[in-house]
């Protein structure tokens, strides 16, 4: 459906990205990463929502041995660890078994610095992540550009790989990030063409659950549209699974990947008769344990009820205090209002096990 742009393929913990691999889907813990157990428990909610690379502040020495202990801990799912400023931090995390490492070479010292952290990470045979933010753009491209702007950035992004590739290295993953949709996008529009590295997206300090969630959606549906993306990050102020809820459903919504059901439901208007807004919440919280893809068709009039009921795998087209429903395409009883919800999840149970073999 999208051209999605050609990558070269990188290995993280593991863990393909880039090329033809699906679009992998990364968050951030907020514990305090010298806060071991912590941190740990959080990686694991983490990856049991669905995250598949988790990032790792590493901010102090305390961080950087906490860090090599959750390693160990949770040798399984990938860790990056995030680091400023200082390159013997980065150093530290790698040779604590760091997955990939993220920096910003413009912040982390001078070349020799920069070329340390590189000798680190190909002994190790890791990436380096180069992330640029438009909240710590060189004053140099401010001046030239007259303030923070897309070419800016696009700019900042071309040296800093330049500045990498001229080590004789090339195992590397890019992001480019603001808080400003409209530049995110017309920044990956600029740089991207040039480069073949996978990329990370996504819309940096977006805000609250609400209003991030739909300054995310708005900038990276955009960008995936549009063929950019190899890993995406929700950047919420809120807690991390949420995050990872938002990214499944965003992937789910543009076909990119799979994760359980997807439930239709209408707006619902003065033509419903039932109480569908409970009938939907109810039937969601209920199944968010289910991995299997299946789409469930909950409608409330006659309208557009029977068409969506009949398209899904499982569909419920309601009347006046009751409903029709539907079983891959065909009308398998009457209900009343009252049997909606155990009817609905006996039949979604049923397709489960099917589907499940």
């Amino acid at each position: 459906m999208y051209n999605r742009r050609k990558t070269r393929v990188i290995e993280v913990g593991g863990m393909a990205i880039g090329g033809d691999n699906p679009i992998r889907i990364e968050s951030m813990t907020n514990t305090m990463t010298a806060d071991v157990e912590a941190t740990v428990a959080q990686i694991q909610t983490l990856a049991a929502a669905g995250c598949e690379i988790v990032r790792l502040a590493v901010n102090n020495c305390a961080a950087a041995a906490g860090f090599a202990e959750i390693k160990q801990l949770v040798p399984d799912i990938p860790l990056i660890a995030d680091i400023h400023f200082d390159h013997r931090l980065a150093i530290a995390a790698i040779e604590g078994g760091a997955d990939k490492v993220r920096i910003n070479p413009g912040n982390i010292g001078d070349r020799s610095k920069v070329s340390a952290v590189v000798s680190a990470a190909k002994a190790r045979s890791i990436p380096i992540r180069i992330g640029v933010n438009s909240g710590s753009l060189e004053l140099e491209l401010v001046d030239k550009y007259g303030g923070g702007t897309a070419e800016g950035l696009a700019e900042s992004a071309l040296r800093k790989i330049q500045m990498i590739e001229d080590l004789n290295f090339d195992n590397i993953v890019v992001s480019v990030k603001s808080s400003n949709v409209p530049m995110t996008i017309l920044t990956h529009k600029i740089f991207a063409p040039q480069i073949d590295y996978p990329l990370n997206i996504g819309i940096t300090e977006a805000g609250t659950l609400y209003s991030g969630t739909i300054k995310s959606t708005a900038g990276l549906s955009s960008l995936l549209t549009n063929g950019f993306g190899d890993t995406v990050r929700i950047s919420l102020t809120a807690d991390p699974i949420e995050e990872i809820k938002v990214a499944k459903e965003l992937l789910k919504a543009l076909q990119l990947r799979q994760f359980g059901p997807e439930i239709i439901s209408c707006p619902t208007c003065g033509r419903t008769e039932v109480d569908l807004i409970a009938l939907a919440d109810e039937i969601s919280q209920r199944i968010a344990h289910i991995t299997v893809p299946m789409s469930i068709a909950i409608m409330g009039c006659a309208v557009n009820g029977p068409g969506e009921a009949k398209e899904s795998d499982i569909g419920l087209a309601c009347g006046k205090g009751f409903g029709l429903l539907f079983a891959k395409g065909e009308v398998i009883r009457k209900v009343s209002e009252n049997e909606m919800m155990g009817a609905l999840l006996a039949e979604i149970e049923r397709l489960e096990k099917e589907k499940l073999g």
